[in-house]
């Protein structure tokens, strides 16, 4: 009896699966199909990254990282259709994605969070889209290219208005002044910038116009509201991008192959007994470890400690802790400066609002490694007793990210809080190899000046690098320039 029992349980659960996944596949809507044109050229300057998803294997599984960033037409649910596309495409990938975008945040405002958001990231692949200003816009794109060497897809505009389907597409009749500001974008200004920045362009605002038109369908058809996308609109819109990450070795190389490389130690003569030296040009360099060690080893940079390099150290976003409440995700100052070198720890602003004019604040500011570094108000310049903090007027917005995060008045009092965070080791350790055989990455440093640098790693015993990686971006950044 209690066999029988057991079979018909299992006969059971196999018939409610069966049910179950039945009833999955009918609650999904079923969408006219895409006819996309001839892709040949598609993805011509995304190769880089195609090529190491492409070419991952069991036995070499290629570390592959990729960021999602804009705002709230970024957060909806196509970015998830776009990744779960490139896990089951590319199982054997070593993947590190990520969506970092901030709802309700345009370019005026990401190009001050994407000092924490996106260059520190690092991305292989960054895939971007921001409304707002043209020329803040481009500061994100240019930034993007002097402190990182990812491949950028850029999207337009999607279709959101019957009046879309008529607008001028000449780009000499669309001055960046003029009344017709989203023909401008979409078919002036972004297309101009991929073209100067080496960015693969996803033109999914021409995809859209033709697909509704085939389908004889209105704007609204894929849109929720006025603006944002639902089932339909995203799907549509993960089949347009999904459309350009394509691995086609008749395109060529894309740029980005020259802007990172990889030397292997056993071919280059600066590796030695006790360690190795190894002069480079860049930005970020990590180490590529085929073993462990008993014994760290002190790493040089340009002779100098990673740790005494004032460039190499990173804030994150400075964010609201209202009393009672979750911390709120918008970064209430952005960005934070310095005027002296940082160091690796936690701060704290304990924030008044002001009794006579809620839009301005007093503060006091904490540090971990400092203690209490000074005090100030929102409408005046800040440098901290330390100068390990400096806040500019025009860093502070309260109101407005609190109000995103649903909190209509803002309290009286609350706590703002970030890190600084270390892109860089002192000291370098090999890890355990990984039995999936991922590359087994080591960074060294992150954000150095894009020029030459001296690389010094002593040891003793036998140093397990079997590589190093070495990153340039293409554009040298403008000194003094840069941040907000």
């Amino acid at each position: 009896m209690h066999k029988i029992t057991l079979l018909f349980g299992a006969r059971l659960m196999t018939i409610l699966v069966a049910l179950r996944v039945l009833a999955s596949a009918a609650e999904t809507p079923v969408y006219p199909p895409t006819n996309f044109p001839d892709r040949s050229g598609w993805g011509r300057n995304i190769q880089r990254t195609m090529r190491l998803l492409a070419t991952s294997t069991a036995e070499k599984r290629n570390k592959v990282r990729i960021l999602f960033y804009g705002q709230s037409i970024t957060e909806q649910g196509w970015s998830r259709l776009v990744e779960e596309d490139i896990r089951r495409r590319f199982p054997n990938a070593d993947l590190v994605i990520e969506n970092r975008a901030l709802a309700g945040f345009s370019s005026q405002l990401l190009v001050k969070t994407a000092e924490t958001d996106l260059y520190p990231f690092q991305p292989d692949l960054l895939i971007f889209h921001v409304y707002g200003a043209h020329d803040k816009y481009e500061d994100i794109i240019r930034r993007t290219r002097e402190r990182t060497t990812a491949e950028i897809l850029m999207q337009t505009d999607h279709v959101t208005k019957p009046a879309d389907f008529t607008e001028e597409t000449d780009p000499a009749k669309l001055p960046p002044a003029g009344k017709h500001w989203d023909a401008f974008m979409n078919h002036n200004w972004l297309p101009s910038l991929a073209k100067k920045y080496t960015a693969e362009l996803c033109d999914q605002r021409t995809l859209w116009k033709a697909y509704l038109t085939e389908n004889k369908l209105e704007p609204k058809a894929l849109l929720k509201d006025d603006v944002h996308l639902n089932a339909h609109g995203e799907w549509f819109m993960a089949e347009c991008v999904k459309a350009y990450l394509r691995y086609d070795p008749t395109l060529g190389p894309s740029p980005a192959e020259d802007w990172v490389k990889t030397y292997e130690m056993g071919k280059y003569e600066g590796k030695t007994a006790g360690g190795l030296e190894f002069d480079f040009d860049g930005t970020r360099i990590e180490a590529i470890c085929s073993g462990v060690m008993s014994v760290p080893a002190s790493v040089r940079i340009d002779a100098r400690k990673p740790s005494e390099l004032a460039e190499l150290y990173g804030f994150t976003r400075a964010v609201t802790h209202p009393e009672g409440k979750w911390p709120v995700k918008w970064p209430i100052i952005a960005p934070i400066g310095s005027e002296k070198p940082l160091l690796v720890g936690d701060w704290a602003m304990e924030v008044t609002k002001d009794a006579a004019d809620e839009k301005l604040f007093t503060f006091t500011l904490t540090g971990s490694k400092t203690g209490p570094d000074g005090e100030g108000r929102s409408n005046a310049r800040f440098v901290s007793k330390s100068g390990r903090v400096v806040i500019e007027t025009n860093a502070w917005n309260v109101t407005y990210p609190m109000n995103l995060a649903g909190i209509q008045t803002v309290p009286d009092k609350f706590t703002v809080k970030w890190r600084v965070e270390p892109h860089f080791v002192d000291e370098f350790v090999a890890p355990s190899v990984n039995g999936a055989r991922t590359e087994t990455i080591v960074p060294l440093a992150q954000g150095l000046r894009n020029t030459q640098h001296n690389l010094k790693i002593f040891c003793e015993g036998v140093l397990p690098i079997v590589s190093i990686r070495v990153y340039r971006p293409p554009l040298m950044a403008v000194s003094g320039a840069g941040k907000e």
